[in-house]
């Protein structure tokens, strides 16, 4: 018994490696976010385990994940957004999935690229070997960015999160306009599908139908004269 044991034993221990081997993107959660994307230039994709096009992406993203992993300034990762990384898809504004965020990780940026290997992986040469200007990076910004930056870091935190907060309405006011605006556009749809129908069944029963079957009658009878 004990060789079928030590084969079983080793059968585990290859499956574990290899499910590690394959588990190469990094996983981002509140605990290891900051410490994880520490002056990178981050690519990351919010996801749900139940989401056919997250599945259909894993493949990709984990093989874009093992060409840039230990890179010293690019990094792929991705965020589960049904168990520990909740909070961090919450904090970005993740409303479906997946959802492809890049840049600082302290300001993530939308992507709108494509979601193939060749373009994931273009976008992420184009975009990733590179630090990019923020408040960690201060000494790769231009004059005016280094300005600004400056006059936000002589702010205090109470000044910042009220500013914060008010440009975030902007941004919730803009989306509650877009939906009102649809749901206008779904209502006159409606109204305007249920007029063409009202008028289409208006001449089908002044007689359309019964005059189409009279001229039918009348070139069968035609045709049957001769």
């Amino acid at each position: 018994h004990q060789p079928i044991f030590k084969m079983k034993f080793t059968a585990t221990i290859l499956a574990l490696a290899a499910a590690t081997a394959n588990a190469s993107v990094a996983s981002l959660t509140p605990d290891n976010y900051d410490s994880l994307t520490d002056g990178k230039t981050v690519f990351i994709k919010f996801f749900a385990p139940w989401c056919g096009h997250c599945k259909k992406m894993a493949p990709d993203w984990e093989k874009l994940a093992g060409e840039w992993e230990g890179h010293d300034i690019g990094l792929i990762a991705e965020v589960d957004c049904t168990t520990e990384g909740k909070p961090l898809c919450d904090a970005n504004g993740v409303k479906g999935f997946p959802s492809l965020k890049w840049g600082d990780a302290s300001s993530l940026e939308d992507y709108s690229g494509g979601r193939t290997y060749d373009a994931l992986a273009k976008f992420a040469t184009d975009n990733l070997g590179k630090a990019i200007c923020s408040p960690s990076n201060i000494d790769i910004c231009d004059d005016d960015m280094k300005a600004k930056i400056g006059e936000l870091m002589e702010k205090s935190d109470e000044e910042l999160s009220a500013s914060i907060a008010e440009e975030e309405k902007k941004m919730e006011e803009a989306e509650e306009n877009f939906t009102q605006e649809v749901e206008k556009l779904q209502a006159t749809y409606q109204k305007l599908m249920d007029d063409k129908d009202a008028a289409q069944a208006a001449v089908k029963a002044s007689g359309l139908g019964l005059m189409k079957a009279v001229k039918a009658a009348k070139a069968k009878a035609g045709t049957d004269e001769l």
